[in-house]
């Protein structure tokens, strides 16, 4: 279940709000009372609730904006109990102070916004003892683990217990929570309106994420990467769970560099799957597999990880996927023998997407010449695979059959940048472009005024996402929809 949290100044709009989130089939919302300028009406707030409520009242120390004395404070606390409020949130000082009184259900909480406390397991203890229908528990996550912490709590407590981290990288333990025991979860109204670091919207936890349709048997997957907010994975990933009615759920997962090999290792206690891997970590999880296809082997980058009971399996499915695009546009194979074969590539970008390229054009029989802002970085990865650089200001020079940009440069926000200026390019070229947000970058565009052949990002990244459904699930992934989702994704303004 998703509490969804209102927070509006006039009473009118709180009642408008709460009667709209049960139209849309919100269980259970809380009433930020703090929120409410001016004296704040109990009595109006619940007549006809349209479904039950969990009346909160904040501190400013704990996240809130309650503007009058403590006293004041604890009496609206009281006078919502005595007007039979569903549920009232007491934080762990005060609930000694408000005894128990008629139906109303107390749930006694405690937040930290610098840190996930190392005595979890004590403060659940503490906090049990205080007359608790329900432990709530909300902390600042500074690491994934802390999203581990929070899930074996929640696994081993016989009270009703709400545990989840805050900011972007408590964003699983808000997702996953009721996998592993929580009665529900918190959500804001909208995207735009987030009452606490980290915090999704209701449309987000119910149509991207399905959170109600999370249960303890559910598989987890999902993508690593940092940042990881920007990504649209989880997005054609769960539509795809869902088009085949699986009972997987696709999540993002901030982990920072430095605890990717502590975040592996806790994977199982998350009950994942599978992993989609991203910037900064294709080239780091390679010391942290079991077994590597032999693209990983030769590009030195995996995109992808899939976990059985005792191995960790890493695939490439950029190279694949580029390939398959770019041989698609150039007609395909003749003969057996790819149309990259004797053509000649210049790849822009000596990362990981910029390896999987060069390294599917040199299988394939052509020849590759590297390109990077960091050429000390091009020079190396040209060195291991035996194929040429030059100079990112000579790159205009090179004159290539195929031009590959693998930089993000075009990327969302920046639409107005190319990696590479428009008078060089020709009719004869083909053009990739691995950016697809948005899939008409300047460069995309540019090319298309010349009569160049193009390959979108869009088609690569639902191509390799395709790939990476078939290793999560064993299913042809759904090309239709993902693209159709991703487009949509990449030309809304907000998802």
């Amino acid at each position: 279940m998703i509490c969804v949290s209102i927070a509006r100044g006039r009473h009118r709009h709180v009642i408008a709000e709460h009667r709209h989130l049960a139209e849309q089939g919100a269980q259970l919302v809380e009433i930020r009372l703090d929120y409410i300028r001016g004296s704040v009406n109990v009595k109006r707030l619940l007549q006809d609730r349209p479904c039950p409520v969990v009346m909160t009242c904040r501190r400013e120390r704990d996240g809130g904006k309650f503007p009058g004395t403590e006293a004041e404070r604890q009496l609206l606390l009281r006078t919502t109990i005595a007007e039979g409020a569903d549920y009232v949130d007491l934080e762990e000082d005060i609930a000694a102070s408000i005894p128990r009184y008629g139906s109303t259900k107390r749930i006694i909480s405690y937040h930290d916004f610098r840190q996930t406390p190392d005595n979890l397991e004590a403060l659940h203890a503490r906090l049990a003892k205080l007359d608790a229908d329900i432990v709530k528990i909300c902390t600042m996550a500074n690491r994934p683990q802390d999203n581990t912490r929070m899930f074996r709590l929640l696994s081993q407590v016989n009270v009703p217990t709400v545990a989840f981290c805050m900011g972007d990288m408590g964003i699983p333990s808000r997702l996953l929570a009721g996998k592993f025991g929580a009665p529900f979860t918190y959500a804001t109204f909208h995207v735009d309106r987030a009452l606490a670091p980290g915090q999704l919207s209701f449309e987000q936890m119910k149509t991207v994420y399905a959170y109600d349709d999370i249960r303890r048997d559910t598989e987890v997957y999902g993508v690593i990467a940092d940042p990881v907010g920007h990504s649209l994975s989880p997005l054609i990933h769960n539509s795809a769970f869902r088009h085949f009615k699986l009972n997987k759920v696709y999540i993002p997962i901030r982990v920072p560099r430095e605890e990717l090999h502590a975040f592996l290792d806790e994977a199982p206690i998350w009950d994942i799957k599978g992993l989609s891997v991203t910037i900064p970590h294709k080239e780091a999880v390679l010391g942290r597999l079991s077994k590597a296809d032999s693209i990983v082997r030769g590009v030195g980058a995996a995109n992808t990880i899939v976990f059985t009971e005792n191995e960790r399996l890493g695939y490439n499915t950029d190279c694949r996927a580029a390939m398959e695009a770019i041989e698609a546009a150039l007609g395909g194979a003749v003969g057996g023998a790819s149309p990259l074969k004797g053509k000649r590539a210049l790849v822009l970008g000596a990362g990981g997407a910029g390896k999987a390229v060069a390294y599917g054009v040199l299988r394939a029989g052509g020849e590759v010449v590297l390109t990077d802002g960091d050429e000390e970085k091009a020079r190396l990865l040209a060195e291991k695979l035996n194929c040429t650089h030059t100079p990112w200001e000579e790159r205009h020079a090179v004159q290539p059959d195929i031009l590959a940009n693998c930089t993000p440069v075009g990327m969302h926000p920046n639409v107005d940048e190319t990696p590479f200026e428009a008078q060089h390019l020709r009719s004869a070229m083909l053009l990739f472009d691995a950016v697809y947000n948005p899939e008409n970058t300047l460069l995309i565009k540019d090319a298309r005024a010349r009569n160049c052949k193009v390959v979108t990002g869009v088609e690569m990244f639902v191509r390799q996402a395709c790939m990476q459904f078939k290793l999560f699930t064993g299913r042809d992934g759904p090309a239709e929809l993902m693209r159709e989702t991703l487009k949509r994704a990449t030309s809304a303004a907000k998802w």
